[in-house]
């Protein structure tokens, strides 16, 4: 293996490659007291590792390792650090990703053998895209790259994979480093959130090394662009199957039925980020117009059973749509099911409650007038 070493200070890169030599024979083909990308950007092909400093007044180490991963995903990098605590409360970077100094040669060496391991094990690992790469956003972020072979891809932390799924929301567009910060790390200082970008966005990088082939992560103009080849998000492909279906009527109702299907749950509805709700809402609204277009379809046509259906599939999604709490009390008093409507009426006026919202009142008389003429 060949390795650089990148440090403010030449008696550290110097101590740093002695060490190096004791427990290994990688190779150290170049010192650097500060790293200058398009000076140096031919040697980062070539090597395999890179030793990097942290704390450096030029540049952040977390930003330079993001720039590097950028030009070479592949590229192992072991952070060194003289601040225990800034590694690894800060950062959240685990023993494979850190190095204290001084650098002592029993700890250099564990983490050099699992550095050779991973370089072993994902050489030649790239994934082709000869298949397509399916996101899937519905309910929760899972990957698949063939029909029902999902894959599993390991985020370092929770923010990593929120960053990304944030860049995915807004793939193809410039994400300004600021808004990200704002976004995703608004309690931090700006000194401690720019850090905590630059560890996140490596983290991605990290995660995404086998599949560089599909995602395109760029440093540009302050901000990051995520480019995507070949990838379909399950979101994308629903809501173009939706956007191009004919008006629905009964002859049809079937085949909007079956893309309705592909809606497997809210947008990312198992992660609690505040960003998503928009984007979550304005999907919502697609579903909750046609589920309610088929919903009241199948009742014009006397199909009361199927309408039931789509109804309780609202009151599911939505429990505080009045609507269609009310489109089922007025079907279930069609079909005389009495028990039924009093039991959609309280379910309706329990949800209202614990939303603290005051229910219709043309709900209300409407139930009260269907209580007085029962009893007559």
């Amino acid at each position: 293996m060949k390795a650089i070493l990148v440090d403010d200070e030449q008696l550290a890169l110097d101590f740093l490659e002695l060490q190096i030599k004791k427990v290994s024979e990688i190779e150290v083909v170049g010192k650097y007291v500060h790293f200058d990308l398009k000076r140096h950007r031919d040697v980062l092909p070539q090597i395999d590792i890179v030793f990097l400093d942290i704390d450096m007044p030029e540049i952040n180490g977390l930003e330079l390792a993001e720039m590097l991963l950028e030009e070479n995903p592949s590229l192992i990098i072991v952070f060194v650090t003289a601040y225990n605590d800034f590694a690894v409360q800060a950062f959240e970077l685990n023993a494979l990703d850190y190095v204290l100094k001084p650098v002592r040669t029993e700890r250099l060496k564990k983490t050099l053998e699992r550095v050779g391991q991973i370089v072993s094990n994902t050489k030649s690992k790239n994934v082709s895209t000869n298949t397509t790469l399916r996101i899937n956003l519905f309910r929760e972020l899972t990957f698949q790259l063939e029909q029902d072979e999902h894959i599993h891809i390991k985020w370092r932390t929770a923010k990593a994979q929120e960053l990304f799924l944030y860049l995915l929301q807004h793939a193809e567009k410039t994400n300004n480093k600021l808004q990200l910060i704002d976004v995703l790390w608004p309690e931090f200082d700006t000194e401690k959130a720019f850090s905590q970008l630059y560890t996140a966005i490596y983290h991605i990088r990290k995660a995404l090394e086998q599949y560089e082939n599909y995602f395109s992560l760029k440093n540009v103009q302050d901000g990051y662009l995520l480019s995507l080849r070949n990838v379909v998000t399950d979101v994308s492909e629903w809501e173009e199957k939706m956007s191009t279906a004919p008006t629905i009527r009964m002859d049809n109702i079937e085949k909007y039925e079956a893309v309705m299907q592909l809606y497997t749950g809210s947008y990312l509805q198992e992660y609690n980020y505040l960003w998503a709700d928009s984007e979550r809402y304005r999907l919502e609204q697609i579903w909750l117009k046609t589920a309610y277009n088929i919903a009241n379809i199948y009742y014009d046509h006397g199909d009361l059973e199927n309408a039931e259906s789509w109804y309780i599939q609202i009151c599911t999604l939505r429990p505080e749509d009045e609507h269609a709490h009310f489109s089922l009390m007025e079907l279930y008093a069609s079909m005389g099911y009495g028990l039924l409507v009093k039991h959609q009426y309280n379910q309706l006026e329990r949800t209202m409650e614990e939303f603290h919202i005051k229910m219709n009142p043309t709900i209300q008389q409407w139930y009260n007038q269907w209580n007085r003429d029962k009893v007559k």
